[in-house]
């Protein structure tokens, strides 16, 4: 038993990923193909993609909102765990990243469950809103521009039923958000959001030290 979270030395950690999950050679091709590209670094880990997939699981969830897609590997994860009837809503504003998300959606099969919205995430969910969707999300990711995630956290929250959950990522920045200097904007939106979030009574919180960070939020 330990009082804190282990420290993951670089030993450790190459342990932990040859025991920690099991990547089907679908997500491996895909994570493999994004690690090339200019942008790999907005790439979050197989650890947290087969996370993601267990919270499917575990919530029973059908109806699933995604605010940042990239090139599709978490989308991959989750919808890989969703019923014959589930669905993702996926949001991005870049059609190269999801176009490359698009074909690997396609060659494993899940493609008729990924809704694909290339606007800005915002229109994307006030649109829903409009549309009478307000509480018919069983569960949200968020993983985008750091600076607008109050704004998704708030929409994705009137999106998700009672009992429904959020993932936010990169909730730990590098370690940026403990540095009382550091005043980059995505670093204070972030600090603001975890702050917010644990405080906010309309929902009950944990942070995963998983990847960059985890923060889970679920909906009283």
């Amino acid at each position: 038993m330990s009082t804190r979270t282990i420290q993951m030395t670089d030993t450790l950690y190459n342990y932990y990923r040859n025991v920690a999950y099991r990547e089907p050679d679908i997500m491996r091709m895909l994570r493999e193909e994004t690690e090339t590209m200019p942008m790999a670094r907005m790439q979050i880990s197989p650890e947290q993609g087969q996370f993601l997939a267990m919270l499917v699981a575990l919530t029973g969830a059908k109806k699933i909102l995604e605010v940042g897609t990239f090139t599709g590997y978490s989308s991959l994860w989750m919808a890989s765990s969703l019923p014959e009837d589930g669905k993702i809503t996926a949001c991005d504003v870049n059609e190269e990243w999801t176009n490359v998300a698009r074909r690997y959606w396609k060659e494993a099969g899940l493609a008729e469950k990924i809704d694909l919205q290339l606007a800005p995430a915002v229109e994307t969910l006030d649109a829903l809103l409009e549309d009478g969707c307000a509480g018919s999300y069983d569960m949200a990711f968020i993983d985008a521009d750091k600076t607008n995630y109050d704004a998704y956290y708030e929409r994705a929250l009137l999106l998700l039923r009672k009992g429904g959950l959020i993932a936010v990522d990169n909730c730990l920045w590098g370690g940026d958000v403990a540095d009382p200097d550091n005043e980059e904007p995505s670093t204070l939106a972030l600090r603001a959001l975890n702050k917010k979030i644990h405080q906010d009574e309309r929902v009950t919180q944990h942070l995963l030290p998983l990847g960059d960070g985890v923060m889970l939020a679920h909906k009283r």
